[in-house]
C-alpha cells in the first residue's frame, strides 16, 4: 500500500479538524453501543478511565473527560473522531474518517525510561471505513494514514461486535485486530541510534498486529439517559512487546461513563 500524503491534511476544513481534536478526548474504543448512538441529534456526557500505556515506568493516571456526540444524514461524531457518510450499498455503509490519536505519542518527561528520547507527537488520521450490519453481528474495517506526517504510518482495523438487549441492559462483546505498519511502530516504540543509552539499545521495529477482546455494558436509566462500562484487554504485537521502551505484553482497559441524548 502506498503511504498517505501528508498534504491530505490541508484539504480538511479547519473547523472539522478542531471538532475532531475535541472529540479525541472522548473515550469510546470504537463507537458506543446501539442504545447510546445519538441518531439524528446531540448527546453529551462524561467518562472516567485509567490511562495505561505500554511504556516502562510510565506515569499512569486516572482521567475524566467530557463527551459530545452528534449525527445527521451526512456526518457522525462519536468517540475519537469524525466520520463523513459516503452512502450505502445494500447492507454496506461507507465513510471517510478523521481522528486524532490522543493516546499516541509521549514526552521524554513521562517516564525515566524515556529520558533522552525525542518527543513523539500525536497524529491526525485520515481514512476510509466500511460497516456491514446484520442480525448476526456488525462487522467493520478501516484503513487510515497519518495525515500529520509525524509517523508517516498506516493502520488497519477489522472488528466484529454483537449487542444483546436484556430489558434496560445492553451487553456488547467485541473483538478487533489492529495492524500498525513499520513506520508507525518505529516512530512510537523504536529507538534511533542517537537515542541509544546504557540499558536502552537502538531498536528498529517492524509492523505489529494487536488483538483486542472487550465487552461493553450499558444500562438505560431513562429514555434519554444511559450509563456504560467498557472492559477489555489488548494483546500487543511482538514488535511492540520487544521494544526496550516497553515492559507489558497486554494493556487493560476500563471506562465508565454517562450519556444524555437530546
Amino acid at each position: 500500500m502506498n503511504a498517505f500524503n501528508p498534504q491530505m491534511a490541508r484539504t480538511v476544513p479547519l473547523a472539522a479538524l478542531a471538532l475532531c481534536l475535541a472529540c479525541a478526548q472522548t473515550v469510546w474504543a470504537d463507537g458506543a453501543p446501539d442504545d447510546t448512538e445519538p441518531g439524528n441529534g446531540w448527546g453529551v456526557g462524561g467518562a472516567v478511565f485509567p490511562r495505561v500505556r505500554a511504556y516502562k515506568d510510565f506515569r499512569h493516571k486516572t482521567a475524566a473527560f467530557p463527551m459530545v456526540t452528534y449525527e445527521n444524514a451526512w456526518v457522525r461524531v462519536l468517540g475519537p473522531g469524525l466520520e463523513f457518510k459516503l452512502g450505502q450499498a445494500g447492507p454496506l455503509a461507507f465513510g471517510l474518517t478523521l481522528a486524532y490519536g490522543a493516546d499516541e505519542g509521549y514526552q521524554a518527561k513521562d517516564s525515566p525510561t524515556l529520558a533522552g528520547m525525542a518527543d513523539r507527537k500525536s497524529s491526525f488520521w485520515v481514512g476510509t471505513r466500511v460497516d456491514w450490519r446484520s442480525d448476526l453481528a456488525n462487522l467493520s474495517a478501516e484503513l487510515a494514514g497519518d495525515a500529520s506526517g509525524y509517523s508517516k504510518g498506516q493502520k488497519i482495523k477489522v472488528g466484529v461486535e454483537r449487542r444483546f438487549e436484556l430489558g434496560g441492559f445492553g451487553v456488547a462483546p467485541r473483538a478487533q485486530l489492529r495492524w500498525q505498519d513499520q513506520k508507525y511502530v518505529q516512530y512510537y516504540y523504536g529507538v534511533e541510534q542517537a537515542e541509544a543509552r546504557a540499558g536502552r539499545s537502538a531498536y528498529q521495529a517492524s509492523g505489529a498486529l494487536n488483538t483486542e477482546l472487550a465487552v461493553r455494558l450499558d444500562y438505560r436509566l431513562a429514555p434519554r439517559q444511559t450509563t456504560f462500562v467498557d472492559l477489555g484487554v489488548t494483546r500487543l504485537g511482538s514488535s511492540i512487546k520487544n521494544s526496550p521502551l516497553v515492559d507489558r505484553s497486554t494493556l487493560p482497559m476500563l471506562r465508565v461513563g454517562y450519556l444524555y441524548r437530546f
